[in-house]
């Protein structure tokens, strides 16, 4: 896991090894343990480290080899590269590392673009072909790995993270009015290629972009989710077994292609406590396993200890648990903006943030269970939505998801940013793609490959990696997630969500951890606004930064700022807090 950035010229001038050192600065905290950078003319890499596989120098980056004329920068983990190296092997090709960095380079030598069809991981790289004087970039299949871009003119440059672009300069920053649409009306949700800065882009999931010497570019989607039914239909218990088989796989493989040790984010909840009846099923010893929670308030617990530590007391985990009280959290709430490549409104993001910092200190990979409700249906309006009869896909989506209807969004920003509705045109033809048997397959694949890559799996990667600290999620796993899409919507429903998880577990689990009400990660201070949290708010909202942006009508800030608690999203996020976060994130990495 580690931080990577890149330029490329078009005008004849060497690349700015300057603009790359600034760059790199920005993702030193994603790669703590080695820092390298290359240049070829026009192309410069630059490079941060977290030592996973192959701890020796060999795998530093950026990776050349010479003989092939190639340079690799590359984040993420592969976790068939023994198998793949084993073929590239059988092939001819000779390795001087043992890591899976060198694998992605000789698979592109021998495979061209068809290479990430063969990679089974999590991903971001880039490629520079110095004998043809070409740069290939691809993201993994659900953007577990982020990777931006900005281009203005003669100069293209990538990074892990947008503030390492804006360190590089020449970034237009001014807002987005179509990102703007969908972050107010998508929980945070800006689906590639926008940002919220009209200067920066990012790479689709599933895709690759190609760029020639002269600055032409071709991109493609390599791989597409099918949520239809197999030939011939399998009977539950058949589903089941499949499920149990495909988890227990990608739990194992996360935890075994590693040179360092692997711990779990133990949440309390089902996803988070499965890894670990797993892992022990897997015959994992001395597992070390992290639990973070916060001040109670009148409406909302605020840790989840008593689920975990049942957990805990069942698998006898070497467990560390954080408390956190709430003035902690006020204080350190701005660095967690500052690790936020985007805008996130989602409240576990701090969450995040400050029990990376804790677990950092004791392991450097976890496995965490992000994905398992988008990918086995557990929130709690899926079963509304598949109740619904009236009205398009559409209709029966918005009505229980967007945190806006586009007449309030209208209410929310000045005219400048009115515009059109175009979140429900772009949420109209994603549930329209062809391959989705039924609306609710058409919605859970919306989620799995879209809004859950620019929310809660775009958070974990960004506030663990702000401590240098890996991140695993199985619940993504591409084999497991391509077998449950194609299972019924109505099994995976059953019971509130998850049914199959939910029966694979009995045994493994205590039933109180199985049958426990439907939890979220718990930070009741940025949902029931009060106190000292509802002074910066305001103070935030009132600033001359935000009156001058001119974003939000007043009428409409007076109307939040008077009821705090009273206004809350569709899926329960408070409606202030999103508008103090956005000017937050913009006053701390824009202005």
């Amino acid at each position: 896991m580690c931080g990577i950035c890149g330029e490329l010229r078009f005008d004849s001038r060497p690349a700015d090894l300057d603009a790359i050192q600034r760059m790199m600065a920005e993702l030193t905290r994603r790669g703590p343990d080695h820092g390298g950078s290359y240049s070829d003319g026009a192309l410069a890499f630059g490079h941060r480290r977290l030592a996973i596989i192959d701890l020796s120098v060999r795998s530093n980056q950026p990776m050349v080899d010479a003989e092939l004329g190639l340079a690799l920068v590359f984040n993420g983990t592969i976790y068939n590269y023994r198998a793949l190296r084993a073929e590239l092997q059988a092939r001819g090709y000779r390795f001087f590392s043992e890591g899976d960095s060198e694998v992605i380079l000789k698979a592109w030598h021998a495979w061209g673009t068809d290479c990430v069809e063969r990679l089974h991981g999590m991903f971001a790289f880039a490629i520079w072909d110095a004998n043809q004087r070409r740069l290939f970039l691809a993201r993994d299949r659900f953007g577990i790995k982020p990777l931006y871009w900005s281009g203005s003119g003669a100069v293209f440059r990538f990074a892990s993270s947008l503030q390492a672009l804006l360190a590089a300069g020449g970034v237009e920053t001014a807002i987005d009015p179509v990102a703007l649409h969908h972050l107010f009306t998508l929980h945070a949700v800006v689906p590639a290629p926008r940002t919220i800065l009209q200067g920066v882009r990012k790479l689709a999931p599933a895709h690759w972009l190609l760029i020639d010497a002269d600055g032409r570019q071709t991109e493609r989607a390599y791989w597409r989710l099918s949520a239809t039914r197999p030939e011939p239909a399998l009977s539950e218990p058949e589903w089941l077994e499949a499920i149990h088989a495909a988890l227990r796989q990608a739990v194992r493989i996360r935890s075994e292609v590693a040179d360092v040790p692997v711990g779990v984010l133990l949440s309390g909840g089902l996803d988070s406590s499965l890894l670990v009846a797993l892992l022990a099923e897997a015959g994992v010893s001395d597992l070390r396993t992290f639990s973070v929670g916060f001040e109670d308030t009148p409406e909302e617990a605020g840790s989840e200890f008593v689920y975990s530590d049942l957990v805990v007391e069942r698998y006898g985990t070497r467990h560390c648990k954080f408390l956190v009280p709430n003035d902690q959290v006020l204080k350190r709430l701005p660095e967690a903006i500052d690790a936020m490549a985007e805008p996130m409104f989602g409240q576990d993001a701090v969450a995040f943030y400050l029990l990376a910092e804790q677990v950092s200190r004791e392991i450097k990979v976890v496995q965490s269970g992000q994905g398992a409700d988008e990918v086995f249906g557990g929130y709690f309006w899926y079963p509304r939505m598949q109740a619904e009869s009236d009205g398009s896909p559409l209709e029966r989506f918005r009505r229980h998801y967007f945190d806006r209807d586009h007449d309030e969004y209208r209410r929310l920003v000045t005219d400048a940013y009115a515009g059109e509705d175009h979140t429900s045109a772009l949420i109209a033809e994603r549930l329209d793609e062809p391959d989705a048997d039924t609306f609710m397959d058409a919605v859970l694949r919306l989620d799995v490959t879209t809004l859950i890559v620019d929310d809660p799996v775009k958070r974990v990667d960004n506030m663990t990696m702000a401590w240098g600290l890996e991140a695993r999620v199985p619940f993504l796993d591409q084999h497991l997630v391509e077998l449950a899409a194609r299972c019924p919507p109505e099994l995976k429903l059953r019971e509130g969500g998850k049914y199959p998880l939910k029966a694979l577990a009995r045994g493994l689990l205590p039933d109180a951890v199985i049958d426990r009400p439907k939890g979220y990660f718990p930070m009741p201070a940025l949902k029931y606004v009060r106190g000292p949290f509802l002074e910066m708010m305001r103070d935030t909202l009132n600033s001359r930064a935000c009156r001058e942006r001119g974003l939000y009508r007043q009428s409409y800030l007076d109307q939040l700022l008077a009821a705090p608690d009273l206004h809350h999203t569709r899926i329960q996020g408070n409606k202030l807090w999103h508008l103090a976060l956005l000017e937050c994130w913009l006053q701390r990495h824009v202005d």
